[in-house]
């Protein structure tokens, strides 16, 4: 049985209960059965496949998960698939020998099945308008939705009210960032954010300086974290907003944000924070944090992509002008009918993410150790962003005297990125790396390493021998590595140009 076709049937064994229009009946062996395909305790059963065959990774299964199905009584669990399901499965199940392994997780992450299996519903029998409130399907609709809405708001201690769902979490910054400016731009027209933010963040930011707005981009220290006393230097009495992103999503640092907050709310100006690689992965907290905005995204956390959420507060309350015109729907700031499937899954998604959290983070944490370990161990290999404030599923690597793109097209049996997936068409060195002070030949020879929820031991191991073989292979084709190795320091060459 494959990986996937496990995970499948330990996702269902896991569901408590399903919606009733499904009628189909969860039982679990003893009441505790899990979902997880992978699980930390049991890695003295591991075994390390052949380095040079993916598909053997793609057939592994957990040893926790054998052992849960093998301890459980044939006759505990009676599951019934229904076909949307089972065709999701038989797709999974003919690439998994054939695509390869997957550690892209800041650009997107798989649908967790539990995910799926709260969104059918929706797709099928209760498609009614949620929007619609004068019969009962559009009140069941809306009850989901509501429900959902619940669920992101326990994730992050917000009123469920101050939550407002959108397409994602580019809609969300332009949303937040566009319409709290325009909003009070007749008393304050200064915005602060920091040089290495989502591109959405930044093109938003110069359409509003096309505006007329004032905008200062903090400068990051080498470890890809702004400097505090350059925050307080720059605010001024017109300061309307300061945007620092939660999860840096290309180096993975997490900005000081409980400081950033007391910072603003002190100075009685609006803290937006794009959370979108946070969200789910890390303690958030927007009381504690004094966070007045938000931006959260759906597929970042295994649920469904063209969904996400905006945090607005209500108290104290935070005004902005609405994008899309309308409706009225979500307190008349984003106009237009709500997708109910995708937000129940978003919901879903949100639910697991806080109740698997510390989970998700040991078993992440782990393998990133390992990950890490296993990468400086090669000669002239450096971590960017801070090793300590950090979320641990983003790993970004400088390999010295190697070319990114030809090492990534080497490692063609591995789904990495050199960066951002919304720049990844750009030739152009990393603009994140170039914040923290990396010369172009390094941020070129820069891949970022993403971790996630399924990752595996196995995964791990087979990345590192790989990266190890590639990046041998393709120094001793560069006549500057012959020079390292001879300790000429490249530097002080003179190169003749033409």
């Amino acid at each position: 049985m494959s990986r996937f076709s496990r995970f499948m049937t330990l996702s269902q064994k896991a569901l408590p209960r399903t919606s009733s229009c499904l009628n189909r009946p969860w039982t679990r062996a003893g009441g505790v059965a899990s979902s997880r395909l992978f699980s930390s305790s049991c890695s003295r059963f591991s075994t390390s496949p052949s380095s040079q065959d993916p598909s053997i990774l793609k057939s592994s299964v957990s040893p926790t998960a054998a052992a849960s199905t093998a301890a459980a009584p044939a006759t505990a669990t009676t599951t019934m698939e229904t076909p949307t399901v089972a065709k999701a499965k038989a797709a999974l199940e003919a690439i998994s020998g054939t695509h390869p392994i997957y550690m892209d997780f800041q650009a997107t992450s798989p649908l967790d099945y539990r995910v799926l299996d709260s969104m059918l519903p929706y797709l099928t029998g209760v498609y009614g308008n949620p929007h619609s409130r004068t019969h009962e399907y559009g009140w069941e609709a809306e009850k989901a939705v509501e429900k959902a809405r619940e669920e992101v708001a326990t994730v992050i201690n917000a009123d469920p009210r101050e939550i407002i769902f959108t397409s994602g979490a580019t809609e969300s910054n332009n949303t937040i960032l566009k319409g709290v400016a325009r909003f009070y731009q007749n008393r304050k027209k200064h915005i602060i954010s920091v040089q290495t933010e989502h591109k959405c963040v930044l093109d938003s930011l110069r359409t509003l300086q096309e505006e007329g707005f004032d905008v200062t981009y903090l400068p990051v220290q080498t470890n890809g974290l702004i400097s505090l006393d350059d925050l307080k230097k720059a605010i001024r009495p017109d300061t309307v907003l300061v945007s620092v992103m939660a999860v840096n999503n290309e180096i993975g640092v997490i900005q000081p944000l409980e400081e950033i907050g007391k910072i603003c709310r002190a100075n009685k100006v609006f803290f937006h924070t794009d959370a979108a690689q946070g969200f789910g992965k890390i303690p958030l907290d927007v009381n504690r944090m004094n966070i007045d905005l938000m931006s959260i995204s759906g597929h970042k956390i295994y649920g469904p992509k063209g969904v996400g959420a905006a945090f607005i507060r209500r108290r104290p309350r935070v005004r902005l002008a609405p994008l899309l015109s309308g409706g009225g729907q979500e307190r008349g700031l984003r106009s237009g009918t709500l997708a109910p499937p995708l937000i129940v899954g978003f919901g879903t998604a949100a639910r697991l993410c806080r109740e698997e959290m510390a989970y998700d983070h040991e078993h992440i944490s782990r393998l990133s150790k390992r990950l890490i370990n296993g990468l400086l161990a090669i000669p002239f290999t450096s971590l960017n962003g801070d090793p300590k404030s950090r979320f641990p599923g983003c790993v970004n690597i400088s390999f010295s005297y190697v070319e990114g793109e030809s090492l990534l097209m080497g490692l063609k049996n591995i789904a990495l990125s050199s960066g951002s997936a919304c720049t990844s068409a750009s030739l152009e060195p990393s603009y994140v790396l170039r914040a923290i002070g990396q010369n172009d030949e390094d941020a070129h020879s820069s891949i970022r390493f993403g971790i996630g929820r399924y990752t595996t031991e196995a995964e791990i191991d087979y990345a590192l021998d790989n990266v190890h073989k590639q990046i041998n292979f393709l120094r001793n084709l560069s006549p500057l590595w012959d020079l390292v190795q001879e300790g000429v320091d490249l530097s002080t060459i003179e190169w003749s140009s033409h």
